[in-house]
């Protein structure tokens, strides 16, 4: 690794560690990878699986994780075409974090929503 990389900073605006963190903070971007976590899925499976994403973002996502490193794309000639996507490894290093937000998530959206509610109430004009 070179010398001057040593020392990102996520606070610096010109710090390029930004798009990498806008990218994992992407909702769909974190479903995928949670999805691939267990093992290699075709793109529909994923449509289907990944419910609510279009076809357009879930192939502009799958491109963005792809050039990131963190997925694998393959394409299998098969008729019709047969796409596969997996997780790097560098992507693996990512899975438990994901998993401890979407657990987090999950076990905390009731005292989520309860807060919202009492905000809401509390900021009626």
């Amino acid at each position: 690794m070179n010398k001057e990389h040593l020392a990102w900073d996520v606070y610096s605006n010109q710090c390029p560690t930004r798009e990498v963190l806008a990218r994992l903070a992407d909702k769909w971007a974190l479903l995928i990878l949670g999805r691939l976590e267990s093992g290699p899925v075709r793109f529909n499976n994923l449509r289907r699986d990944v419910q609510g994403i279009s076809q357009k973002v879930l192939t502009q996502t799958l491109r963005k994780l792809e050039r990131d490193g963190l997925i694998a794309r393959q394409v299998f000639a098969t008729v019709p075409v047969t796409v596969e996507y997996s997780i790097t490894p560098l992507g693996q290093t990512l899975t438990k974090t994901i998993s401890v937000l979407m657990h987090w998530a999950e076990k905390n959206m009731d005292a989520v929503l309860a807060a919202q509610a009492a905000y809401d109430a509390a900021n009626v004009a």
